[in-house]
């Protein structure tokens, strides 16, 4: 990021919020990210160190709103809805075109929804408000979640969990399980082998290099 706060190369002529917090090693392809975002909280948004946040992440945070990315994250066109809070741990992947959301925004009640609705139009920014209270996302370390999933209000997701494609999380998933689907359910647990990449350490060794086994990954 420079002085400015303008990001190096941005297509976009916008700056980061005075609120975000970035580390110098982060990576944020553009300024865009910030079009929704309204939060008035310091330190609103944390990257932490070595995270990549590419094309097509989006910070849309209300007024009270808190993000934190931890370290060596990578992020490609997320949509982060965000009331509360939602946290990312140390070393996960973000697919394509998920969706972290800690609020509906509107009542599942028709004609509430309809009466707020009604009132957005004269809002700047244009944005409903009227829905249950937000509750935190939490998302802990080495968790993968594939493109096109949906987490929803309150969910929390353990350390080394993965996240199937185009699956939507209704409730928490526990460390190291594989869920997948509309509602997610999980399909399996990972093995003490898979945890910790055995199978990436023996594919080096039969090309006679040091085994890389990666960041070491610790139980909660």
């Amino acid at each position: 990021m420079n002085p400015d706060r303008t990001i190096p190369g941005d297509w976009y002529p916008g700056r980061v919020p005075e609120n975000v917090l970035m580390d110098p090693t982060a990576y944020l392809e553009t300024s865009y990210s910030f079009l929704l975002f309204t939060s008035r909280e310091p330190g609103a948004i944390e990257i932490g160190p070595g995270s990549s946040l590419y094309l097509g992440v989006m910070f849309d945070l209300g007024a009270n709103a808190r993000f934190k990315v931890g370290s060596y994250v990578l992020m490609n066109g997320a949509r982060i809805i965000c009331d509360s809070e939602i946290t990312i741990g140390d070393y996960s992947l973000i697919s394509w075109n998920v969706v972290l959301m800690d609020t509906y925004r509107l009542s599942l009640e028709p004609l509430r929804r309809r009466a707020e609705l009604e009132q957005v139009p004269a809002r700047s920014p244009r944005r409903a408000c009227a829905g249950p209270p937000a509750r935190p996302i939490h998302i802990g370390q080495n968790v993968w979640i594939g493109f096109d999933s949906c987490v929803l209000p309150g969910v929390s997701i353990g350390q080394g969990a993965v996240i199937g494609a185009r699956s939507v999380v209704t409730s928490d998933v526990a460390p190291y399980a594989v869920a997948a689907g509309n509602p997610a359910r999980v399909i399996r647990q990972l093995d003490p082998g898979e945890r910790n990449t055995a199978g990436g350490s023996r594919r080096s060794e039969v090309k006679g290099q040091k085994p890389q086994t990666g960041p070491p990954i610790t139980e909660q």
